[in-house]
């Protein structure tokens, strides 16, 4: 099993430089790419191989006009050529979308490592061809430090090293080989089947509940600076309007990176809530876990609870119990989307259709049960994963 482990650089403003300029030569290359195909397309020929285009590169690089690209890392442009050919294939393929120039203001700078020639040491990590010279002082330069120290294992195979910048730090991700279990280990409980929601954040079948981290006082604290923030920078574009057209003055790229660094914390905020959250689950060892798989595209059309289902990140919070899962050997169920577990009676199997969602207690007309609702979904879909396991 690979795991990937994701750790903030700490640059100087000359590995700053040099970081921007290894992500422009990226994006350059990217869209190089995307319009030779176009362009060979167009002309009714066949799909260009990334090796010739890597080929048709280097001989670019001969030439006076593209010397520059010589001054970084081969492999920068090599992985660019290779994604781009890629996001290509995927359209014809009916995958994806049919794949975009890459903007310089709108598209998120990053570039690709050799993963052959990377290296770290305890606080630090090296990249390629950020110094211009080869003299040993001038060398330094490619080691940039790491904000946590032993975080990566030293010498051991990684697999796909990527540096990214975020809007305000650059990070660097790396893959590494671990060992996996196949057999099951012996569980302490029997499974826990969870029901998300917009009042908590999770409802177990075994009582525990995980309230909505958006309604406590540090997050509502900081919506409200971040809404003062919004109507700041807002009055400022009207007050530097100049006829038709915006003016971007000092002060709003200032109030900007500030509002910036709020959307960052309170992101922070939410996914660090999450995993602690799922790390409490998985710690309880059960034997599988269950979760209904929700129509959240459907629920964000809900203008009234759009961002409330954005707020609580229910995409992020699958991600993270399908791989904790993985590692721990629990297995993972989703539940299918029509399953009625707010509906179904846990007593007597009773599905009650005309449910509202302002009814937060179940009464069975049936047998008279009378059960919180959320609480009787976690149950129904523990007796589910009963079923399927």
């Amino acid at each position: 099993m690979i795991k990937s482990i994701k750790v903030m650089l700490l640059p100087n403003n000359k590995q700053r430089t040099k970081l921007f300029q290894s992500a422009g030569v990226a994006r350059w290359t990217y869209n190089w790419t995307l319009a030779r195909q176009q362009e060979n397309y167009k002309n009714g020929g066949k799909f260009i191989s990334d090796g010739e285009l890597r080929k048709e590169l280097t001989q670019l690089k001969k030439t006076e006009e593209f010397n520059w690209l010589n001054n970084y890392s081969n492999n920068i442009t090599k992985q660019s050529i290779k994604d781009a050919c890629l996001a290509y294939q995927r359209f014809f393929k009916h995958q994806a979308d049919f794949p975009k120039f890459k903007s310089k203001r709108k598209s998120r700078p990053s570039f690709y490592i050799d993963n052959c020639k990377i290296k770290f040491s305890e606080n630090k990590v090296k990249l390629e061809k950020l110094a211009d010279s080869k003299k040993q002082n001038k060398q330094k330069i490619n080691w940039i430090k790491l904000t946590e120290k032993n975080r990566i294992p030293l010498n051991c195979k990684y697999y796909n090293p990527r540096v990214t910048f975020d809007g305000i730090n650059w990070w660097i991700s790396v893959g590494i080989d671990t060992d996996y279990k196949e057999d099951f280990e012996v569980t302490k409980t029997n499974g826990i089947g969870i029901d998300i929601g917009i009042k908590d954040l999770a409802i177990c079948s075994d009582k525990a509940v995980y309230k909505n981290i958006n309604k406590s006082k540090k997050v509502k604290k900081l919506k409200k600076k971040k809404r003062r923030l919004q109507r700041r920078v807002s009055r400022k574009y009207l007050k530097n309007k100049k006829g038709g057209s915006y003016c971007k003055t000092s002060n709003i790229i200032k109030s900007e990176k500030e509002l910036l660094k709020l959307n960052h914390r309170l992101t922070d905020i939410r996914h660090n809530y999450l995993h602690q959250v799922t790390s409490e689950i998985i710690k309880r060892e059960p034997k599988f876990i269950v979760l209904e798989d929700l129509n959240v595209r459907g629920m964000m059309k809900n203008r009234h609870l759009a961002k409330a289902v954005q707020e609580q990140c229910f995409y992020e919070f699958y991600r993270q119990i399908q791989y904790k899962c993985n590692w721990n050997n629990i297995e993972f169920v989703v539940a299918d989307r029509f399953f009625p577990s707010s509906k179904l009676c846990s007593c007597c199997g009773n599905v009650k259709k005309d449910l509202k969602l302002s009814d937060r207690t179940y009464v069975c007309s049936e047998c008279g049960n009378t059960i919180d609702r959320d609480y009787q979904a976690s149950v129904n879909l523990c007796n589910y994963g009963k079923s399927i396991v």
